[in-house]
């Protein structure tokens, strides 16, 4: 199953960056967030994966294809990039994948830690969520939707058609 979703998560990440239709794409997307949550049950991390379905899955691929529907036209294509943007962007990309699968294998995973690992509790989990203190999360989350929203906005007032 691992090899599974972790091929889906290639092919519809590849996809997605690479569809010149920007529906087509948020669909997707869809499937690649569709395979990660499905890492997190593999993982039993259930919390963490109905977070990524309801959120991600449902809540955020959900308000970009209303962005995409409100602001342009289904059928509408991307331009053809030209081929100097191309090789940067391939450049950039071959740097990053290099950079994490080296970080990747200079890790030291230790299966013990992993097979021992027990549930946590749903309250230890709320209770950390909404603490302001040393170890919360409320922080990190209001900046998260926050810059979520700008991106919302920005991508609207991108692709916003002008009138003529």
């Amino acid at each position: 199953m691992f090899y599974l979703f972790a091929s889906i998560i290639v092919v519809f990440s590849i996809l997605t960056v690479t569809s010149r239709r920007i529906l087509r794409s948020a669909v997707f997307l869809l499937f690649v967030l569709i395979a990660t949550s499905a890492f997190y049950f593999m993982l039993r991390y259930t919390f963490l994966a109905a977070a990524q379905l309801a959120l991600y899955a449902g809540g955020i691929v959900v308000l970009i294809i209303f962005s995409i529907l409100l602001t342009s036209h289904i059928s509408e294509r991307f331009k053809q990039i030209e081929l100097k943007k191309a090789l940067g962007s391939a450049l950039v990309a071959i740097a990053g994948a290099t950079l994490s699968i080296v970080t990747l294998l200079q890790y030291d995973f230790h299966q013990k830690a992993v097979a021992t690992m027990e549930e946590v509790p749903m309250r230890d989990i709320g209770l950390s969520l909404m603490n302001y203190g040393k170890e919360g999360f409320v922080l990190p989350f209001e900046v998260i939707s926050i810059l979520l929203l700008a991106a919302m906005f920005g991508a609207i007032v991108i692709a916003k058609k002008k009138k003529d």
